[in-house]
């Protein structure tokens, strides 16, 4: 079984490059399961209901959300709703949404998570006890079970793989837009990579108009950060190739998409 997950989508060149490249991607790699994180969708915060099911149309099967989850109002009035669409799942108990959800695919049971670290984040409740409460829930019907950690500190990430290795099929690590080259498989069957990265704009800084983060580190002055709306783009992902029975991950390459990494369809 194959899962493809594609990184945080930025703004409207995020949406854009998944509106291109998605079908490609499915076409070339023919993935079961189609994760994408979009907390990051709406202007650079947050997501809305036309642009979550936008992602349904273009292929997504599930959409995962992270710090960013509640930056546009708009969630409030159909995340209970969106049974396709994840936030972290050690927000407070009585938070909107779900941390865990399950889709069908091709007759096989998965489960998809969220999570948000703690480390220079807000502090919700914990994302490793959390983790075995929803672990526990998802092994009640499958073995294929897919954690997005949303979170900020790498060794936080790692941890998290360590933690879970053996427990679920992938722990895949997401917010700070910047792939990272340690996907592995780690000994027990868990995929693992600290950050999948950003899909959005590939000459601005983390998504964001370069201009305004270079003049907050200079100054250390508040500044608007924009998402830049021309301009080149980039998309981020991974695929993950796992056992269909035991839910152990057997391969995780990465994927990138830019003018210096070129599509190739074959």
């Amino acid at each position: 079984m194959k899962i493809l997950f594609v990184g945080d989508v930025v703004g409207s060149p995020g949406r854009e490059m998944i509106s291109e490249y998605l079908p490609k991607l499915k076409s070339k790699y023919r993935p079961e399961l189609t994760i994408i994180n979009g907390e990051n969708a709406a202007g650079g915060r947050g997501i809305t209901e036309k642009i979550y099911r936008q992602f349904l149309n273009d292929g997504a099967d599930m959409v995962t959300l992270g710090n960013h989850s509640w930056d546009n109002k708009d969630i409030f009035e159909f995340i209970d709703k969106a049974k396709n669409l994840v936030r972290p799942g050690n927000f407070p108990e009585g938070t909107p949404g779900t941390g865990l959800s399950f889709i069908k695919v091709n007759g096989i049971e998965a489960a998809v998570i969220s999570l948000q670290g703690r480390t220079f984040l807000p502090a919700i409740d914990c994302p490793f006890q959390m983790a075995e409460e929803l672990i526990k829930k998802a092994k009640m019907k499958t073995n294929i079970i897919f954690v997005d950690f949303h979170a900020e500190a790498t060794s936080e990430k790692q941890a998290m793989g360590w933690f879970l290795d053996g427990k679920v099929s992938a722990v895949v690590g997401t917010h700070t837009h910047v792939q990272t080259a340690d996907n592995r498989v780690l000994p027990n069957g868990t995929a693992y990579l600290t950050d999948v990265g950003m899909t959005g704009p590939y000459d601005g800084i983390l998504g964001m108009e370069r201009g305004a983060v270079i003049k907050k580190f200079i100054t250390s002055l508040p500044v608007r950060f924009e998402v830049p709306k021309d301009g080149r783009k980039q998309l981020s992902a991974c695929l993950i190739d796992l056992d269909k029975k035991t839910g152990k991950a057997n391969k995780i390459e990465t994927i990138l998409i830019n003018d210096d990494h070129l599509f190739i369809s074959e």
